[in-house]
């Protein structure tokens, strides 16, 4: 049991970039988070759109300006219909964000072990 998760540590420690390329790392790392910041607020666009339709609709009904009888028919389905793909569409927003603060917090953790190990490696090497 020991050996496998010897094995296990180094093909993860092997996944790790090395230290002396710290700053390098940090700044890929800033930039992915930046990208992934960009996708969140068009993920959060999206959803705000549908709802802001499903309430505009909702506004005319209330104002009496549906559109012509033959089309009243459709027009709560249709409603509904938007106002449930909002739904689905803040849904995603949410697991995103949920996506993307996890991997914060992942790479905050391998920017410290790759100090700490930088940090050991300087201690070792004087």
């Amino acid at each position: 049991m020991d050996q496998q998760n010897d094995t296990m540590r180094e093909r993860l420690l092997a996944r790790m970039p090395q230290p002396e390329n710290i700053a390098a790392y940090r700044e890929e790392t800033d930039a992915l988070l930046a990208r992934h910041e960009k996708a969140l607020s068009w993920e959060k666009h999206g959803s705000t759109m549908c709802y802001v339709i499903a309430g505009v609709m909702v506004a005319l009904w209330l104002l009496k300006l549906t559109p012509a009888p033959a089309m009243r028919q459709y027009f709560w389905p249709m409603v509904g219909a938007i106002y449930f793909l909002g739904a689905i569409a803040d849904l995603r927003y949410r697991i995103y964000r949920n996506r993307v603060e996890t991997l914060k917090e992942l790479k905050q953790v391998q920017l410290q072990l790759l100090e700490v190990q930088a940090s050991l490696q300087k201690r070792n090497g004087e």
